[in-house]
């Protein structure tokens, strides 16, 4: 998600560290005390309440049982605990059962966006937009390793030596990526992006400073207006965040049909169908790629196609998608820069194995592709639009190009934060004819600042 700019502190603020000297090592005694308690506790809590009665309790339900058994062990054990540390046990066993163990107090902090695992002794964090490293662990290579095999077998999938690397998703979406040794060199990885159920209008991403006011009218006249769009930007910049906010702006009226990995777009419109692609799994079920999908949804009669990602042949069928009366289409793709975004989307359309040359597949990308929208996460940790670039055609055999809105950097404050500018190149687009058949020309005018 894009940064904001409050400053509310969290609970998990007392478990994140900027420092990367924290190991096993740093544990102290009394936690050694504590572990040891736990365990004890733990081995016996699972032998009263077995597995398949776990799934048969509501998490209130099991919440009660644990805490009232977790007391009774105590007591029976003769350990020194107090109600808090009753109940932070208790939690932490409703954790290791139905939630993500070590790592479910970090999935529930909302100011986290990822959480990335690297063997049992590391864990990392994305917080307000900078990666600190959070002082939660597991106990051992064997503890991690179990939670990536609860995590992909609740899709049917398996992670092995023989399958030691899988996507999967979470019940609340959040994707997941396992990676595991032999692979992984220092222990089993893993990598969490997190579902944020927040859906965040173009003027409020403005008014977190990812954007001016200007640019979000712009955009918001783009989704509007039926022009093709690609939201360019490295991983963890922000796109889809954007690609949701850009969704505002389509009309009810239309159908729109979304195509994703793993289904994060969460649109306003009444009339949406949402697909999702499949991985081949443990029952011999074939995998089901974007461009089946792709291709299958072009029969379903859509207004506008969504893809929530193009990384592969499934670019060819996007294109021609938008060519054949679907404009207004949008999609993401991972570059740099808008230059660079349609020069990885001509190598997608080679991958395609189309019997085209060269200079017909730019001549097709200059024609389809109206607007590369460039994300970036900063050096300050914020996310901001900075640029939005307009593809005019071809000159020669380049593509021709021009900034409609760019950031213009200028310095860093003293809170490490940076100081630039939003501006407008005060150039009227050519999708302003666009513009005009819908009656928001002068919106566009205005916001452009072209008189």
């Amino acid at each position: 998600m894009f940064g904001t700019n409050t400053v509310t502190p969290t609970p998990m603020e007392s478990l994140l560290t900027l420092s990367v000297s924290t190991d096993v090592a740093d544990v102290t005694s009394n936690d050694n005390v504590e572990e040891q308690r736990f365990h004890v506790i733990q081995q016996e809590i699972m032998a009263i309440i077995a597995p398949a009665v776990v799934v048969t309790l509501t998490p209130e339900e099991l919440e009660v049982r644990t805490f009232e058994a977790v007391g009774d062990i105590a007591a029976r054990q003769q350990f020194p605990i107090g109600g808090t540390e009753q109940r932070n046990i208790s939690q932490r066993l409703v954790d290791e059962m139905l939630g993500l163990g070590p790592l479910q107090v970090l999935m529930d902090d909302p100011e986290i966006t990822d959480i990335m695992v690297n063997g049992h002794t590391e864990v990392f964090v994305e917080y307000r937009g900078k990666v600190k490293r959070a002082d939660v662990r597991f106990r051992d290579e064997e503890h991690v390793l179990n939670l990536a095999r609860r995590i992909v077998s609740r899709i049917g999938r398996r992670v092995d030596e023989t399958t030691p690397m899988v996507d999967a998703r979470l019940p609340n979406g959040s994707r997941v990526n396992v990676l595991i040794p032999p692979l992984a060199l220092n222990g089993t990885c893993i990598s969490i992006r997190k579902f944020n159920e927040q859906k965040h209008s173009l003027q409020q991403l403005a008014a977190f400073g990812a954007m001016s006011s200007d640019m979000a009218d712009v955009l918001n006249i783009i989704a509007r207006s039926r022009v093709n769009v690609l939201i360019s930007g490295g991983t963890g910049a922000g796109k889809t965040t954007l690609l949701n906010a850009l969704s505002f702006g389509i009309s009810p009226d239309e159908r729109i049909i979304t195509i994703e990995d793993a289904a994060e777009l969460k649109l306003q419109q009444p009339h949406v169908v949402s697909i999702e692609t499949r991985p081949a799994n443990i029952e011999g079920a074939a995998a089901i790629g974007q461009r089946e999908l792709l291709r299958n949804a072009l029969r379903m009669r859509p207004d506008r196609i969504i893809l929530g990602e193009v990384r592969g042949a499934e670019a060819f069928d996007m294109m021609q998608a938008m060519n054949t009366g679907h404009d207004g289409s949008m999609s993401t793709l991972h570059a740099n820069t808008p230059h660079d975004a349609l020069i990885r989307l001509e190598n997608m359309l080679l991958m395609a194995e189309v019997n085209l040359p060269v200079s017909a597949l730019r001549r097709q990308i200059a024609s389809t592709v109206d607007v590369v929208v460039q994300v970036e996460r900063m050096r300050d940790g914020k996310r901001r639009v900075i640029n939005i670039t307009e593809v005019v055609g071809l000159e020669g055999d380049q593509y021709l190009t021009h900034d409609l809105f760019y950031f213009d950097y200028q310095q860093m404050d003293v809170n490490g934060d940076l100081v630039g500018e939003f501006l407008s190149t005060k150039i009227l687009p050519r999708f302003s004819e666009k513009a005009r058949y819908y009656q928001l020309e002068s919106q566009l005018k205005q916001a452009m600042g072209v008189r």
